[in-house]
């Protein structure tokens, strides 16, 4: 709670900074006042469910004359719906699951796009920032999904897709917004956004976050806690040349929620099926023992200059410090508990401090040649990014040995970490002790890139659309106490080339093609993609490629986009194991899929956001069936089943109607089909709707309050499945109440 406090402080100082700045205007020239009035209504009038231009400066055409599928969650997405973290902005997103794991990251942000991880493919204002977190939307202006392959576009990774936050950052005009929550759960969150413009090209922005709750529908459970503040300073507005400076820092001190064990079969003596048939709300961690604190800081300066009228010359360095220090109960069944009606509160731990730094310089605009017109990005990238990982050694009175992640004990035989399967006291004491193991290993990994990304305007009809990258790659891991090192180097080449037709004006019909490459370590172990070691320091990246046709429409005077689209993404080279000691890049598979969406407003007061997709995956060839000891034999069960994590229907829906002009009414709903944790789909979660409500009262020009009731039924759903041993429990029904303001 100490940081906590420290962050109140930083908060309250903030808020009197801010409150002071809009003192000073309230004494401005009328001249001056008459002018922020204006600046208001130009922000009303962007703000809307959709969105038209990308944020990302690599897609040098608009949204409507781009060939993939990119899903924006707009700011005004952000505010109806009033999602916190990452996570909670992807369910609005259908296609994306949450994948969940043991170590690195298992309780942090693992978003599956169309049936492949994309965790060590989120982006920060277009760079990468894949280290284990927990991200809040205090400090993020809109989400952007972009879908498929897409090495060219952002570097290694990207198999399914990728995922861009764009930041908040200092501009033009002068405001002060935020919002004071109350809810159930004993949820309390403040948030703070002020924007001075100081003139002469010079304005100032700062964003304040404090959080806490408890995870709704459980007592005496997990329970969150965050604090940031994200300031920036920009120079040059509305000239030639113009620099960004922004600080980003957020705090967690978490009480992390241990999940459900899958259900126990008798006679073939192991988890299988879906999750155990306990009450909603169980909670198997101790709370006298369990925790998750993270740091990140990211600090970033972005220069650009305006060489002509078409060409800009950009470049932004950015270097980020993270922290992720855990011990987390896994609720393990591999030794038969559960039947015994008693759940192994094995321990999971980690410490992890990671270091990166990128910067990309490029150069962006437009030119001829003859009668071809092309809008382009060219630019050179460097990063660097280290990480030092370790873990908590563990002891027990009457257990034998120590362990840095816990046992697979049999409960019959040993009942000092057990507890109930039907009714576990998250007070139990806990009588062991943890020391700190930290550094055990260090992670490298470095990426120097050149891209190139060209849409060619053959005629107002025809577009053309291609981008290649090259990468190099080389990481390496060092055994601390040992000296050894292990290295995985390589290079390659990533492509994409698209066809729009545009019929008219408002519509596009394209096609196209993008490849995507996964080395080994891209996350430099800080997450669930494996790190280098002796078994794949000689293995390729895994390549994938990802075909789509899709149409896209702006309709009812350009308020409403439409877009559909199918696909199909290819994984050619998987990495598997042939035997103890050997791997190569010989597995396949495949998702084929149908998605559409409609974004924006039917009528003027009646909004809407929503999307269906069809997954149908595949696992082509998966090589064959290895277990822990490293023995294989095939045929693998998993061969011809479906990837897991991924629903074959899913669906979402967000609509708001303009009631009365000071009332805003609302709700949604997010479903999805069945979901497998592991490969050979023995362990699963089953489907479900979720509905939400909304409601927004405009007391004035300046305040409103909000209403938002989520999960409104309880519905009992997991939004993850682990691929062994647990599934992790959605939130119960709970209720938020917001004072927000803006003036």
């Amino acid at each position: 709670m100490g940081f906590i406090k420290t962050r109140k402080k930083i908060v309250s100082s903030a808020i009197a900074s801010s409150l002071s700045i809009m003192a000073g205007n309230a004494i401005a020239q009328e001249q001056q006042v008459a002018q922020l009035e204006t600046i208001h209504a130009e922000a009303a009038a962007e703000k809307s469910l959709k969105v038209d231009n990308s944020a990302n400066n690599k897609y040098v055409v608009p949204l409507l004359d781009t060939p993939k599928s990119v899903s924006v969650i707009s700011q005004q997405l952000i505010e109806d719906t009033q999602v916190t973290t990452l996570s909670d902005a992807l369910r609005l997103v259908p296609g994306i699951t949450l994948g969940a794991g043991e170590g690195g990251n298992p309780n942090g942000d693992r978003p599956i796009i169309r049936g492949y991880s994309s965790e060590s493919s989120i982006y920060l204002d277009g760079i990468r920032n894949s280290t284990s977190q927990n991200r809040d939307m205090f400090a993020v202006e809109q989400v952007e999904v972009t879908k498929g392959s897409g090495s060219s576009l952002g570097g290694a990774g990207s198999v399914g897709g990728s995922i861009n936050m764009i930041t908040k950052e200092a501009k033009k005009g002068n405001f002060i917004q935020g919002s004071v929550e109350s809810g159930t759960d004993n949820y309390q969150r403040i948030t703070l956004d002020g924007n001075k413009d100081f003139g002469n090209g010079i304005a100032a922005r700062v964003a304040v976050l404090g959080h806490k709750n408890e995870k709704p529908g459980q007592s005496d459970g997990a329970e969150y806690k965050r604090a940031g503040i994200a300031p920036s300073i920009t120079f040059g507005l509305d000239t030639d040349t113009r620099a960004t400076l922004s600080y980003y820092y957020l705090r967690s001190d978490d009480t992390p929620d241990s999940g459900v064990p899958f259900s126990y079969d008798t006679v073939k003596k192991a988890t299988a099926g879906k999750p155990v048939d306990v009450k909603q709300g169980i909670y198997y961690g101790l709370q006298n023992r369990d925790f998750q604190k993270q740091e990140n800081q990211i600090g970033t300066i972005k220069l650009e200059h305006d060489l002509t009228d078409d060409l800009t010359i950009a470049n932004i360095a950015m270097y980020s410090k993270s922290k992720n220090d855990y011990i987390w109960t896994q609720p393990d069944d591999s030794q038969g508990n559960v039947a015994n009606d008693k759940v192994w509160r094995r321990i999971n731990s980690r410490i992890t401090d990671t270091e990166s730094f990128t910067d990309q310089l490029s150069l962006r605009g437009k030119f001829n040649t003859g009668l071809f017109e092309h809008k382009f990005n060219t630019g050179v990238e460097y990063s660097h990014q280290k990480s030092d990982k370790g873990a908590y050694v563990t002891t027990y009175p009457g257990y034998e040995g120590t362990t840095s992640g816990g046992f697979n004990n049999k409960c019959t035989v040993v009942n000092a970490w057990c507890t109930s399967l039907t009714d576990p006291n998250p007070s139990d004491p806990w009588l062991g002790s943890s020391t700190a193991n930290k550094a055990v290993t260090t992670t490298k990994a470095k990426t120097t890139s050149l891209y190139f990304l060209d849409n060619i305007e053959i005629s107002p009809q025809w577009l053309l659309d291609l981008g290649v990258r090259w990468d190099k790659f080389d990481t390496e891991l060092r055994t601390n106490s040992t000296g050894i090192t292990l290295e995985n180097n390589t290079d390659f080449w990533s492509w994409n080339a698209g066809v729009t037709f545009k019929p008219a004006e408002n519509g596009a019909i394209y096609v196209s093609y993008a490849t995507s490459a996964n080395p080994v370590g891209i996350d430099a172990g800080d997450g669930s993609e494996t790190a280098v070691n002796a078994n794949n320091q000689d293995l390729d990246p895994e390549k994938a490629r990802t075909y789509e046709v899709g149409t896209k429409w702006d309709l009812m005077d350009d308020r409403l986009n439409l877009t559909a689209a199918v696909f199909r993404t290819e994984k050619q080279n998987t990495r598997i194991q042939l035997s103890s000691d050997t791997y190569t890049n010989g597995g396949k598979s495949k998702v084929d899929g149908f998605e559409v969406g409609v974004n924006g407003n039917i009528t003027p007061k009646w909004a809407v956001s929503a999307g269906y997709t069809y997954l149908d995956s595949k696992q082509t060839d998966p090589g064959p069936s290895c277990n822990r000891s490293g023995a294989c034999t095939y045929p693998n069960p998993a061969k011809g089943k479906d990837l897991p994590n991924v629903p074959k229907n899913s669906a979402t829906l967000w609509t708001t109607y303009q009631v009365l002009p000071q009332l805003m009414i609302g709700g949604g709903a997010v479903a999805s089909d069945k979901v497998y944790g592991d490969a050979a789909n023995t362990k699963w979660v089953a489907g479900y709707v979720r509905y939400d409500l909304m409601a927004r009262y405009d007391v004035n020009e300046n305040l409103n309050l909000q209403l938002n009731v989520n999960n409104v039924t309880d519905q009992r759903y997991f939004t993850k499945a682990y691929a062994s041993h647990y599934a992790t429990e959605a939130d119960g029904r709970n209720a938020v109440l917001s004072l927000n303001f803006k003036y």
